[in-house]
């Protein structure tokens, strides 16, 4: 029955009306003393042109959910060119539809224009490629992802617009896919990804309907830009809920079309694998939590260090130094070919990964020029990560824990106390015998 309703409203014409479910002002927490002053200025703008204007999406969600949403988007009937020449801070930006961004400031409202339903441009693999066809409020409606996403908030009477059923699906803390999912992953494949990421971040559960073809349609995503996949995994993951995100992707094999190192290694069983990236989501989302900064270069380190490890394991007839770096640079570019890595956290990344070495070498001052390096608290942390997954590394994470503690009298004798120490000048091996005389 809802997939016969759901196809009776994607055949409809813009010219039908379907009576959205209105509820008005007395009866929901919408506040407009919660919303972005910079968006109310957009809407209203809008609404004195003669144009509509609703804030719709994630915003709309989490105010209707008791949250503070950072992002509030504006969708209107009024095409892009019309909102530019509203704004002297607009800027059109998109290919596949295009969209407008008003700068306040810091902070930018993005605008959309309501979407129509049309025969559009796809691929061979049914991903739409170009969708610049404009529509009404209702059609708009339909062609969002998720029901709870499809929630309108007006400034006329400040009522809230339901089109889809999303106040029920709130209620029931549901996640719904609007209209057929199978084809709507085959549209974007990407909403895979935001499925898995909305279900994390709300506590919702994906309706049955919803889930059901995420395991098959995966491989669906391996058609996706590599810099796109990795600002999703950047969504993912810097969100607060890293630690149900990583294990709903696992849940839908998700996880092997953005990591399939690291995900090739949990499936064959490779529990340390697993408590390093394991640990890594839950110290992210505790920082996140505790407002402490978060870098991609990090997370990327750990979920790509247990590949690394494999591939040198394997690697023969090379000396130490020169395997490892073969190693990272195997397992980075086998991740290239699934998500790209800005060189501005690729090479944090390294720098993490070169110093676990550097952190074994502790005689002389180079514990001292250790602690005085910009990378060192990542790589102590990192250091601490591999500990906590499994890796024996004879105590070196509780000796730098201790070393930077220490008072100047406890920190040489830590240093003395390391085996290998310093040798002294003149000792065996260090210096060349005199010649007796002739």
């Amino acid at each position: 029955m809802l997939k016969r309703l759901f196809k009776l409203i994607s055949n409809r014409n813009d010219s039908d009306h379907q009576q959205p479910l209105i509820i008005p002002r007395d009866q929901h927490n919408v506040s407009r003393k919660l919303i972005s002053q910079a968006a109310v200025r957009v809407m209203k703008q809008l609404n004195q042109h003669g144009y509509e204007a609703y804030l719709v999406g994630g915003g709309v969600r989490d105010l209707l959910l008791g949250g503070h949403p950072k992002d509030f988007d504006v969708a209107t009937n009024a095409k892009p060119e019309q909102v530019k020449s509203l704004f002297r801070s607009a800027r059109i930006i998109g290919r596949r539809f295009k969209i407008v961004h008003v700068r306040f400031g810091r902070e930018i409202i993005e605008v959309t224009t309501f979407r129509g339903h049309h025969e559009t441009a796809r691929s061979e693999h049914g991903m739409v490629l170009r969708d610049n066809v404009f529509g009404t409020v209702h059609s708009d409606a339909v062609r969002r992802d998720f029901t709870v996403n499809a929630l309108y908030y007006s400034l006329d009477g400040f009522a809230v617009h339901d089109y889809t059923g999303g106040i029920k699906d709130l209620e029931k803390r549901t996640l719904r896919m609007i209209g057929d999912p199978t084809t709507r992953y085959q549209e974007d494949p990407v909403r895979m990804l935001r499925a898995v990421r909305f279900a994390a971040k709300l506590g919702f559960t994906l309706e049955k309907g919803t889930e059901a073809p995420i395991r098959s349609t995966a491989p669906l995503l391996a058609n996706i830009p590599p810099a796109r996949l990795f600002e999703e995994v950047l969504k993912l993951f810097l969100n607060g809920s890293a630690t149900a995100s990583f294990s709903l992707l696992r849940e839908y094999k998700l996880l092997g079309q953005l990591f399939p190192g690291i995900d090739a290694l949990i499936e064959q069983g490779n529990e340390q694998a697993l408590a390093m990236a394991e640990y890594c989501m839950s110290n992210t989302d505790k920082r996140i939590r505790s407002g402490k900064s978060i870098t991609p270069a990090f997370i990327f380190a750990a979920l790509l260090w247990p590949p690394q490890q494999a591939i040198m394991r394997e690697t023969q007839g090379l000396p130490k130094g020169q395997a490892f770096a073969q190693a990272a640079s195997d397992a980075v570019s086998q991740q290239l070919a699934r998500t790209s890595i800005p060189k501005r956290f690729l090479i944090p990344m390294r720098e993490i990964w070169d110093l676990q070495h550097r952190l074994t070498l502790r005689s002389g001052n180079r514990a001292f020029k250790m602690l005085e390096h910009p990378r060192f608290r990542a790589a102590y942390d990192f250091l601490l990560l591999r500990e906590d997954s499994g890796e024996s590394l004879g105590g070196l994470g509780a000796w730098w824990t201790q070393f930077q503690v220490a008072d100047e009298q406890e920190r040489q004798s830590m240093m003395a106390s390391v085996k290998g120490g310093t040798k002294k000048r003149g000792s065996k091996g260090n210096y060349r015998k005199k010649r007796d005389p002739e």
